[in-house]
């Protein structure tokens, strides 16, 4: 199980720990290699970035962002989290639940999840959906600006 721990970062799965904001490439990339083999990944503006592949889910990372046209901060360690799952697995629950505050997003239709979290998301979340069910989640250091 994936737990998205906004202001905080992800815990792993059993106990491969927890990718915390602000840690460095290292120490992310070790604690992900503890469940699943490491990738190098690439990010616009991020001086690091890696993903993996965990029952049936992309984990993809990223850190030391910066944004020269000064919409966001520039955010030392790690900066962003996502997840997202194989397009073959969208007809149902993941394998892996990937958890917010006890509410498994990849495991029910998004409009249960949507009713769910009528009260809102947190500012740094970003959902994805096919329709049906949520495709893609990430959490970010900071709230991600709205584009225009």
């Amino acid at each position: 199980m994936f737990e998205l721990l906004p202001g905080v970062g992800l815990r792993l799965p059993g106990s491969a720990g927890t990718l915390r904001f602000g840690m460095d490439e290292r120490t992310a990339q070790w604690a992900v290699a503890t469940v699943a083999d490491v990738r190098d990944g690439w990010v616009c503006g991020a001086r690091w970035a890696f993903s993996a592949q965990y029952q049936g889910l992309t984990l993809d990372t990223y850190g030391d962002t910066t944004d020269r046209r000064g919409r966001h901060q520039d955010t030392p360690g790690l900066a962003g989290i996502g997840l997202t799952r194989d397009p073959f697995t969208l007809t149902g629950p993941s394998a892996c639940p990937v958890v917010l505050r006890g509410i498994n997003l990849f495991g029910y239709p998004t409009a249960e999840v949507s009713d769910a979290f009528s009260d809102g998301l947190p500012p740094t979340l970003r959902i994805s959906d096919d329709g049906l069910y949520l495709t893609a989640v990430s959490l970010h250091a900071e709230p991600v600006p709205v584009e225009s």
